[in-house]
């Protein structure tokens, strides 16, 4: 059998191609902190979130025996037709929901969707399982009240990075529950699936301080909550894994949708060329496309009837 990574990537005009290699020899590369000390740095230089526009109700929701701010965004042009849970990157350590505003007002607006966006607790001040257990909380509020807020039951969740492990920690927390019924897709932008260190994936970025300050506690990382690779995969919604082809966690992505396929479940992998981890939060055309392409896939999952 031969098989050759261009296979799997996404349909771009070639013109995007050439503009993502020429932006990207262009652009330095980046690296998250290393130490606490950069960390606190890295937090106190972070600019104010853009705003949206109209603006986030700000909510503190109660499920799970737990207490989680969400920021949430409804339609401004009808009623939604579904819910989306977004779940924020920031390597477990960065970052709030309301990074994620502008994108979220716009989705809302786009896809006419309610978007709720977890402001879960972050490392290294709540380690790991604190990042979890809010964002299983969100969720679990939206399977018993989405009906009643929002006039729908029809829910998705997603992420990126961090957001996109968060994300699948959380749907294998809720299928375990019996309660992930409801959820009709996932959208998971390069997320990192074994923080063990056991894969060769995982091997790749065992020297990010990001692992220590979430994990570093944690004597065992194969647990499924904190690396979902190594989880029992069955029984979950369709899935679109979004991965571009220079990212440090490509081989963690490929991983994952081959064993989320061997399980049984609905997967799809979009690979982007000459991309690099986080790349949708890019300025280029091709983050635009891509963007694109999770909307769409959202809209046939969860707002058609």
């Amino acid at each position: 059998m031969r098989f050759a990574l261009d296979a799997l990537f996404a349909d771009v005009p070639a013109e995007q191609v050439d503009e993502a290699r020429d932006f990207y020899k262009s652009r330095a590369a980046g690296r998250g902190p290393s130490s606490l000390e950069e960390l606190k740095e890295a937090r106190a230089k972070r600019s104010a979130p853009p705003a949206a526009d109209p603006p986030a109700i700000e909510e503190t929701i109660e499920a799970a025996e737990a207490r989680v701010p969400v920021r949430i965004f409804t339609p401004i042009d009808g009623p939604p037709r579904g819910v989306y849970l977004d779940i924020h990157g920031g390597g477990f350590y960065m970052d709030s929901a309301a990074r994620g505003d502008k994108r979220n007002r716009e989705l809302a607006d786009a896809l006419y969707l309610a978007v709720v966006s977890v402001d879960y607790r972050l490392a290294p001040e709540h380690p790991w399982p604190a990042a979890p257990a809010d964002c299983e909380a969100a969720a679990l509020w939206l399977a018993e009240e989405a009906d009643a807020r929002f006039g729908t039951s029809r829910l998705a969740i997603g992420g990126s990075s961090a957001g996109a492990t968060l994300a699948l920690a959380t749907l294998l927390r809720l299928r375990d529950k019996g309660a992930v019924g409801q959820f009709t897709g996932a959208a998971l932008q390069f997320g990192t699936y074994d923080l063990s260190a056991r894969t060769p994936a995982g091997r790749r970025i065992t020297d990010e301080y990001f692992i220590q300050a979430y994990v570093g506690h944690v004597e065992d990382r194969t647990v499924p909550d904190i690396s979902p690779i190594y989880g029992v995969l069955r029984g979950l919604p369709p899935t679109l894994l979004i991965v571009g082809s220079a990212d440090v966690l490509l081989e963690d992505n490929l991983a994952l949708a081959g064993r989320l396929s061997a399980a049984g479940n609905d997967v799809e992998l979009r690979v982007y060329p000459h991309s690099p981890h986080g790349f949708t939060g890019h300025p280029t055309a091709m983050a635009r496309t891509a963007l694109s392409g999770v909307e769409s896939w959202l809209r046939d999952r969860i707002t058609q009837s």
